[in-house]
């Protein structure tokens, strides 16, 4: 377990807080709703859903974090501008927490700005994503529509190990850092995604967010499930090995320090979210050694192990 040097940021966005030193707040566990191939989705174009499946699944992952002290958001993916109202709209009215507006192309992003600004949400809002490949007219709306979270994502192409991902957020002699291009569009609070390609890399950006945790002191974390999902040899094992093997993927993260954690589809709550608390909790009881305590007796230490949490915290360490 680690405690870092450089002083860490914590940042609130609507009623979740966001970063610190590792054990100090537990990690932000993100499913993803309306996604490519989902179910409850009708048509993604025009944005029609089976409404009721929805709020279920918002309302399962919602529970199991209040049962085990993890926040809970959503990741709100979006594939068209005539559908940003409805999924935007619905999630607001049956839910309080904050969310990513996650969209694809760059236009449908621009167009559900604009929606966000002109209905109030931006409180509750994180862009997704300011990018390498994110340009001035996209930026530009960014900075325009006042939207203050976003996340941040690094990935290289040309050289996809540690090193080359920390390169693109701060940035060399011929290109600007993202933390820098995300600070002149406008964004106060920068959440830095550590590029995902494949189950081995996992570890890379395992490695990745220690090391921007350790230079910049923001938070910082992954989108597993963008690997483990497309694990298909683990898939032919059985449904109850892949959703181990997923398990220990993605809180391999959490013990490198991970603030955050986009856990792909939200069906997946129900091991990520219980999997991710008992992680936590372990690095918290350790951490405290180490002279970290939870900065909240909702942490998954406290919730999950009320007995042991109270003898952990008394001690010295």
């Amino acid at each position: 377990m680690f405690r870092f040097k450089t002083p860490q940021k914590v940042f609130e966005i609507g009623k979740t807080k966001i970063g610190g030193q590792p054990g100090e707040f537990p990690t932000v566990l993100i499913g993803s709703i309306f996604y490519k191939g989902h179910k409850i989705v009708k048509d993604s174009q025009k944005g029609f859903f089976d409404k009721n499946a929805a709020e279920k699944l918002i309302k399962n992952q919602e529970e199991l974090c209040d049962s085990t002290g993890n926040p809970g958001l959503l990741d709100v993916v979006v594939s068209s501008a005539e559908a940003v109202e409805r999924f935007v709209d619905f999630v607001s009215s049956v839910t309080e927490t904050s969310f990513l507006f996650d969209a694809w192309p760059p236009s449908v992003r621009i167009e559900g700005l604009r929606y966000l600004e002109e209905t109030g949400l931006l409180d509750k809002a994180i862009y997704n994503s300011i990018s390498p490949i994110t340009r001035g007219e996209e930026l530009n709306a960014i900075k325009d529509s006042g939207v203050k979270a976003a996340i941040v994502l690094s990935f290289n192409f040309k050289n996809p190990w540690s090193e080359g991902l920390l390169s693109v957020i701060r940035g060399t002699q011929e290109k600007k850092g993202l933390l820098s291009v995300a600070k002149e569009a406008g964004i106060e609070i920068p959440l830095v995604d550590c590029s995902v390609t494949s189950v081995p890399s996992i570890g890379i950006s395992a490695r990745t967010i220690r090391s921007v945790k350790a230079e910049f002191g923001i938070p910082s974390g992954c989108g597993a499930a963008n690997a483990s999902t497309r694990w298909k040899e683990a898939k032919k094992w059985g449904l109850d090995i892949f959703k181990a093997c997923e398990a220990s993927l993605h809180t391999l993260t959490l013990a490198m320090c991970a603030d955050f954690l986009m856990y792909g589809p939200i069906e997946s709550a129900n091991w990520i979210v219980p999997a991710s608390a008992a992680v936590d909790a372990t690095i918290a009881a350790a951490a405290k050694e180490l002279g970290t305590a939870p900065a909240t007796s909702e942490h998954p230490l406290c919730k999950l192990f009320p007995e042991v949490s109270a003898k952990i915290l008394k001690s010295d360490g």
